[in-house]
Parts: structure tokens; sequence; C-alpha cells
């Protein structure tokens, strides 16, 4: 029996089996296809708005199933084990978290509802061409033209960008560095000025549409700025990366997990000179090493989740919970490929799968290296 952390309940057990079952009937029978056209159809959002998987920690009185860190914490232990990372639902609730924390009144009757029934597909308008983890360095630009913003710029490697029509847009209102950034809520159905580029083709995680996105002019009403003053965005953006650093190191652990277990069916099953693998001394350690530190992981995230839910996660801590947790992901994966020889290398098997999609997981929500530096400063 796995131990369970103080902060569980039956109501997360009964919430995980169910999303367990939902992505094993709705999601995996159609993974293969999905990964070949390089996007997840909106008939699956829709399903998971219907399963109130959209808006799982949203209010129940915007539409959601007024969860909490927990059940987040849930899902992206669910969609982990399971090796999900075509369903990119962890932007999509990003980007409602960002109305929730900052919206008006209006704004969140507006869009939270939406969002949870999938109706709207959020997306994190962030990187740009010559900009990454230096959000103050934008050069996307809306200018006031009457009671419109005209919306300038281009951003690229945008989660859900084919799909979403609802964009968390970091632009530049006028100001110097950090007090020049505003958030930006743009509605592209109908927008014209606005166009999606190419949905990028990744060395993982194939199902999950990246997309390059451009603005040309786009009238985008002043309503629609994030709430009531320009120049609130990098505050804003700073408040709300510690969530989505959480969530990365939660599906980090998750991905683990699901290594260990591969690896471990595996090699019990292969022979090698008339023994299973499994049975080799090299291979019972490797397996010992990663178990080990995959419940270090595991501990440390989840005691981060507690944190979070008392409001007290720090920026160093998560940081470091997202450089560990993401960092052990690879090294732990590239292990486990290894105990399959050849096969590890073939992509019809799992393994090999999460192997190209662990990869990314050092690079976006913050690079880890920026990771350090923000732990550095700290100390």
């Amino acid at each position: 029996m796995v131990d369970r952390p103080m902060w569980w309940s039956e109501e997360l057990s009964i919430l995980e089996d169910s999303l367990t079952k939902f992505f094993e009937a709705e999601y995996l029978p159609h993974e293969a296809e999905w990964e070949k056209a390089h996007i997840v159809p909106r008939a699956f959002w829709e399903k998971a708005g219907e399963a109130g998987i959209l808006g799982i920690s949203l209010p129940e009185d915007h539409g959601g199933m007024g969860g909490t860190i927990h059940h987040d914490a849930v899902l992206f232990d669910v969609l982990g084990k399971l090796g999900i990372t075509g369903f990119g639902v962890h932007v999509h609730l990003i980007a409602a978290h960002y109305v929730l924390a900052y919206g008006n009144e209006e704004q969140k009757a507006r869009w939270l509802p939406k969002l949870a029934s999938g109706e709207l597909i959020g997306a994190i308008a962030m990187t740009e061409p010559g900009t990454g983890s230096d959000l103050k360095a934008v050069k996307t630009r809306a200018v006031r033209d009457g009671d419109d913003y005209r919306l300038t710029g281009s951003k690229i490697f945008i989660s859900n960008g084919i799909n979403a029509n609802f964009l968390m847009t970091v632009t530049k209102t006028g100001g110097e560095g950090s007090k020049g950034v505003s958030l930006l809520c743009v509605e592209t159905d109908g927008l014209d000025g606005f166009r999606r580029g190419r949905n990028l083709d990744k060395l993982g995680q194939k199902a999950q549409d990246t997309a390059e996105l451009f603005f040309d002019e786009a009238r985008v009403p002043v309503a629609n700025l994030l709430g009531s003053d320009e120049g609130r965005g990098f505050y804003q953006l700073m408040e709300q990366l510690p969530y989505e650093r959480l969530m990365l190191a939660i599906g980090a652990v998750g991905f683990i997990d699901r290594a260990v277990d591969l690896a471990r069916v595996y090699t019990k099953e292969r022979t090698a000179f008339g023994q299973p693998i499994a049975a080799f001394q090299n291979t019972a350690f490797k397996l010992a090493e990663c178990a080990t530190e995959a419940r270090i992981g595991r501990v440390f995230v989840e005691d981060c989740v507690a944190k979070y839910a008392a409001g007290r996660l720090d920026v160093p801590t998560v940081s470091m919970a997202k450089w560990w947790t993401t960092e052990k992901q690879c090294e732990i994966v590239d292990t486990c490929l290894q105990m399959f020889g050849g096969y590890g290398y073939m992509m019809e098997y799992p393994i090999t799968r999460l192997h190209a999609d662990s990869r990314v997981q050092k690079i976006y929500g913050g690079t880890n290296e920026i990771m350090k530096e923000l732990i550095a400063r700290s100390l």
C-alpha cells in the first residue's frame, strides 16, 4: 500500500479512480491517432469539460467543481502515471487561475464558466522568438486606441496554440521594464489581425499542439485587460508561477513512477542467460535507486502541495521542486530505458515515448538554470 500524504482523503481517492478510468476510456485508445495528427481534438476537450476536469479547481458559482490544489495534484499525478502529455490541461488551468486570481467580477463571470466547459480553451502567450525567461523584455505591444488596444507582436512555442481561443497574453502597455508589462485576455474567435502559424514539430509530446501566434494591429477591448490597472502583468506572473511550477513537479513524479513501473514489469518478464533481467544485481540495484529517488521526490512534492494549500510555498522551495524533480525525471526515465536494451529505442514502446516527452520538462515553466538562479538568490 502506497503511503498517502496527510492531506489525502477518501474524496481524493474516488477522484483518482474516476480520472484514471476517464483517461483510460476516452484518451488512451486514441493517443496514437492524436500523436500522428499533432493535436487533441476539441471534442475531447468538451468531454473533459463535461466530466468537470477543465474546472476541477474553479469555484462552483463560476461553473467549476469547487476543488482545491489537492484536486489539481491528483489530476496531474494521474496524467503523469498514465504518460499522457498531449492534453494541455495544465496550461488551460493556469490561464483560468489568472482570471480567478486577478479578474474583476465581470471578467470571472464572462470567462470562467466557458473555460470550465471547454467552450474556451486557454493558453499562455508568453514566450517570443527573442525572449524566453526575461519577461520584462517582451516586444509585443498593446497601444490604447479609444476603448480598444491595438495589439502587435508574435509569440512562439505556445502550448495549446492551435486549439486555444483564449490567450493570456503578455504584452507591453507602456512604461519601462517590469512596470510596462500587462496581461491581456485575448479571445481569438473572429479576431481580425490575429493568425496562427504552423503546428510545431517537436521532439516529444507529439499530440500537444504547439504553435506560433501573430498579432497585427488586432483590436482587443480595454475591458480585456486583466485586473483594473495597466503595468501589473509582471507581478501577476511572478505570483502565479509557483502554481505552474508545482504542477510540473507533480507531473514529474507521476512520470517517474510510470517509468519505474514499466521497467519493473519488463525486467521480470525479459530473460537473458537463462534468468529474468531483474535477477541481475546491476538491474536490481538500479531499480532500487530509481524507486528510492521516486519516493524522495514524491514526499517532497506532496509537502510542497501542503505548503501551497496553507499559503506558505515560497519561490525558492517551488524552484527546488521544479528543477530537482524534472532533472530526476529525465535521469530515471533514461536509466529505465536502458533496461529495455534495443527495444527501448523503438517508438512503439511506452518507455521510449516517455523519454522523448520528458526532455522539455527541464525547459518550460522557467528553465532549470533559472530555477537554480532563483534558489541561489535566496541563500
